[in-house]
């Protein structure tokens, strides 16, 4: 409830600024277009309902502000983040002058609060405040992006429509201001004539001395009331600090031993920060992103169980049953965790990911292959042949296999492992594997051909395909981390590739694939084999040729990848 109020309440906010900017644009024109597009924006804005909206979202939105002030373990935090909240804090003092003497003024003293006569006080009479209406305008624009920008990252569509909305985000304010500038030195113009002056003072029905003297008196109370509020939150944001370590200390144990003592009560990121542990945090600890989850150890079983919201993220990004947001979870006891993402993590890890990423047991299909004799071919070639030829084999290998429905795990020197059916099951994942294979021939077969003049003989190939359980899951380190595969399975296939050596063939399909595949594969060679680490031996059927697999494992396969 509190994130979704701020987000609405600063929404409105920024709507409300939006289209005021929008209005000043109109001063590139004339006076007459600016107060044109004035007498729609007080149509909206100063309407009864949009009245109530308007000032109910800037007062939710304060509070909001002061509140988060209050909560936070630290006032650390990325820089982004410190910089929307200072401009957030200063946007009060630079506008309480331009919302008393506008407003306020107008519906107390009968103000006519027309740009024409705003513009001219200002530029006329004291130029101070126009350049506080420029720093205004600047600083609640930029806090709003800010804000926006903060919200609008996750979402999977905004890295690509980032580049745009930057670009209305410069625009927007360049040209209000431009507006602004202009109409600022015409009426620098008319007001040269003392008797224009004085004739659109009367008309506006400017304030009396006294009056203005109470507007600026009102104006002073509302900045010194936010800034004893302000001041008064942070004092009892002490106060909650210093009753909060009188409760008791809870100790956190991370990664490498490392013992952080804190506050009961303390979430786990807050802890991270207040002991310097870089942790990852996209959304600010709003528990909107997941990127600081943490995996906890002993001692998880005592911390308190995940609200709702907590678990829908959780389940968002598959995340296993002790893996808890660190954001979201207060410390009461001492506690084993380990953050589960680098601390330089972004938005793309926040968004939803299948559960097998954290680890998962599944039945699936799995592909190796690796070139014959490549070692001796290259043995007489300059480097960069050597790499352009490698470099037009993986992509020939590479599209096989995910025009398959595929997913290519790594190329291992000349080699590919490659697997299939993690999502959609053993079944579908042996048949497109028997497809890949014999793309994969296809695909050699054309490569030699457009290769001919370079090579001194046909690149030849040996494939190897098998099906069975494995642990899959997100393994590595750092940018070489990526899904994988590893089981008595995957070793199985790597050593039928190894045997196409033997049996001088271009393909091994185990028995199990074949079976999987709901393919009939008794008039090729069958052979009983060994395979190291299994108590039985392995049937297999070895084919000299992948391209002379049935259609009908192609038909399958390609109506599998289709659905």
């Amino acid at each position: 409830m509190v994130r979704r109020l701020r987000l609405i309440s600063g929404l409105v906010l920024f709507g409300y600024v939006l289209t005021h900017l929008l209005n000043l644009t109109l001063g590139l024109i004339s006076f007459e277009a600016l107060e044109a597009g004035r007498a729609v924006f007080l149509t909206v804005w100063r309407s009864g309902p949009m009245t109530i909206l308007l000032y109910g979202a800037l007062l939710v939105h304060l509070a909001l502000a002061l509140t988060a002030i209050f909560v936070r373990e630290r006032l650390s935090m990325p820089p982004v983040e410190a910089l929307r909240y200072l401009l957030g804090l200063v946007i009060v003092p630079l506008a309480a002058l331009h919302l008393v003497g506008t407003r306020f003024a107008h519906e107390v003293y009968g103000l006519q609060d027309s740009y024409l006569y705003i513009v001219t006080v200002q530029v006329a009479f004291d130029i101070t405040t126009a350049i506080q209406q420029v720093a205004l305008v600047l600083v609640v624009w930029l806090h709003g992006c800010i804000g926006v920008h903060l919200w609008l990252r996750l979402k999977d569509w905004y890295a690509r429509a980032a580049a745009p909305l930057l670009a209305l985000a410069v625009l927007v304010p360049t040209l209000s201001l431009s507006g602004y500038l202009v109409a600022s030195l015409e009426a620098l113009r008319l007001a040269a004539d003392p008797d224009w002056l004085s004739a659109m003072l009367r008309r506006s029905g400017s304030l009396e001395t006294e009056q203005i003297h109470e507007v600026l008196a009102v104006s002073d109370a509302l900045v010194y009331g936010y800034l004893a509020l302000l001041a008064v939150t942070v004092l009892l944001r002490l106060v909650w600090r210093f009753w909060k370590r009188r409760r008791g200390m809870a100790r956190l144990i991370y990664p490498g031993g490392r013992k952080v003592s804190v506050a009961k009560g303390t979430t786990v990121l807050d802890a991270s920060r207040a002991a310097g542990i870089p942790h990852a945090s996209v959304c600010g600890g709003r528990g909107r992103c997941s990127t600081c989850r943490v995996r906890v150890g002993r001692g998880g079983a005592r911390l308190s169980p995940p609200a709702a919201d907590e678990r829908k993220v959780l389940a968002r990004v598959g995340a296993a049953p002790n893996v808890r947001l660190a954001c979201q979870t207060s410390v009461f006891a001492d506690c084993e965790v380990t953050p589960l993402l680098p601390p330089a993590a972004g938005p793309k890890q926040a968004q939803p990911r299948p559960g097998y990423l954290q680890g998962d047991e599944r039945e699936i299909a799995i592909l190796f292959a690796d070139l014959r004799g490549f070692t001796t071919l290259s043995e007489d070639r300059l480097p960069y042949d050597v790499v352009f030829i490698l470099n037009r084999y993986f992509t020939a290998m590479g599209t096989a296999v995910e025009d398959a429905g595929g997913r290519v795990d790594k190329f291992i020197g000349d080699g590919v492992m490659a697997l299939f059916g993690i999502e959609k099951g053993v079944a579908d994942g042996s048949r497109n594997a028997l497809e890949a294979a014999r793309r994969m021939a296809e695909n050699l077969q054309e490569l030699n051909r457009s290769l001919a003049n370079d090579l001194p003989a046909p690149l030849r190939i040996g494939i190897g395909l098998h099906a069975g359980p494995v642990i899959v899951g997100e393994m590595g380190f750092g940018p070489a981390t990526s899904i994988t595969a590893i089981g008595d399975a995957v070793n199985t296939a790597s050593r039928l590739e190894a045997l196409t050596k033997e049996f001088g063939a271009q393909l091994i399909v185990s028995s199990p694939l074949a079976r999987h595949a709901g393919l009939d594969l008794s008039g090729f060679p069958s052979h009983q084999i060994d395979v190291r680490g299994r108590s039985a031996p392995l049937d297999v059927h070895v084919l000299e040729d992948a391209e002379a697999l049935p259609a009908k494992a192609a038909e399958e396969a390609q109506a599998s990848s289709r659905s």
